[in-house]
């Protein structure tokens, strides 16, 4: 509860202080530092629980396999998912493949994440195709992630992921031809995509915003909100933040997209959350999709210059901002 919540300091002082530990609770930790960005902490409880004699399970080599791909520790993961058979006899799933395929992907070793797929000893899910299709997202390879998804797309029809991630490459190469054509067969496929937003618990009362500045304005405090967000972007200014147009993934000038970046769901509700949460306690976010990369720079600069906490939950992984800088280490 602790870890999904994102207070990993009560998670471990429950831990901690348990005299039977089993092994769901030793994945508990594992997987929640691995979550949190914190691979190294991971890692070392996987040594630990070895040195105990232990028998990890198929969720602890999950979690310490996601640490690795969370941190870019690409020699350990190897050396984790290679003795999985020697050293536990545990025969590798899918989900261990796409876990590798992350790890390797994510360090730009595109050619071999594919060879392992091709060489799986099963059929690749849509989830390993998804992985890949991550990864061609980060470096940028739209000839691999034109693969990918279309085998996503065969798997899972009517997941708009696939259509999405494409979209945005497509978008980062100003190809807006290939753009619209990505949208077109959403409309034809009746492909829904779902909404970004983000949201905060202020009390008892959850406050959700949406991107754009229209879309939250009958919020109650929504002129507050706007003035807090003005006076933060003035703040991070003064110590270098500058808006990062290719987060903006449509055929705009560069005004507009300066416009557009201001109003993303992240930086409405953190604002809201500096405006509402006391000094002191931590404030809490939460994102249905993955953080935008602008907004993670704007947010790190945010924690500094008001000496505050920050922690967002985004759809894939947590990530926590104090003193300008974020447990994820700029790797997510």
């Amino acid at each position: 509860m602790y870890v999904k919540c994102g207070n990993l300091v009560k998670a471990k002082l429950v831990f901690d202080k348990s005299p039977n530990k089993d092994i769901v609770m030793w994945n508990s930790m594992i997987t929640g530092y691995s979550q949190h960005g914190l691979g190294e902490e991971s890692l070392k409880l996987f040594d630990k629980l070895c040195s105990l004699s232990i028998s990890p399970d198929d969720v602890t080599f999950i979690g310490v396999l996601s640490s690795c791909s969370y941190t870019g520790n690409i020699n350990k993961g190897v050396e984790i998912f290679n003795s999985m058979k020697l050293k536990y006899a545990i025969d590798p799933k899918t989900e261990y493949y796409a876990c590798m395929v992350d790890l390797l992907g994510r360090n730009g070793r595109l050619d071999e994440a594919m060879s392992l797929i091709k060489n799986m000893p099963m059929d690749p899910d849509a989830i390993i195709w998804g992985s890949l299709m991550g990864s061609c997202r980060i470096h940028m390879n739209l000839e691999m992630a034109e693969i990918a998804a279309k085998k996503v797309i065969e798997l899972e029809p009517t997941n708009s992921g696939p259509y999405i991630l494409l979209s945005n490459i497509y978008a980062s190469k100003k190809k807006w031809c290939e753009v619209e054509d990505v949208k077109k067969r959403m409309r034809l496929e009746m492909v829904k995509k779902s909404p970004g937003c983000s949201w905060i618990v202020i009390g008892k009362e959850v406050h959700m915003f949406r991107g754009g500045e229209s879309e939250n304005s009958s919020h109650v405090e929504y002129d507050l909100i706007i003035k807090m967000l003005e006076y933060l972007m003035g703040l991070i200014r003064e110590v270098g933040y500058c808006p990062d147009g290719r987060f903006v993934l449509h055929d705009v000038d560069e005004e507009e997209k300066v416009h557009s970046l201001g109003y993303h769901s992240e930086k409405l509700v953190v604002a809201y959350g500096v405006l509402k949460v006391p000094k002191g306690i931590v404030i809490r976010v939460m994102k249905n999709l993955r953080v935008c990369g602008d907004c993670h720079s704007a947010i790190k600069l945010i924690s500094k210059v008001v000496s505050r906490e920050i922690v967002l939950r985004d759809a894939n992984r947590f990530h926590h901002f104090k003193d300008g800088v974020c447990s994820c280490r700029d790797y997510w």
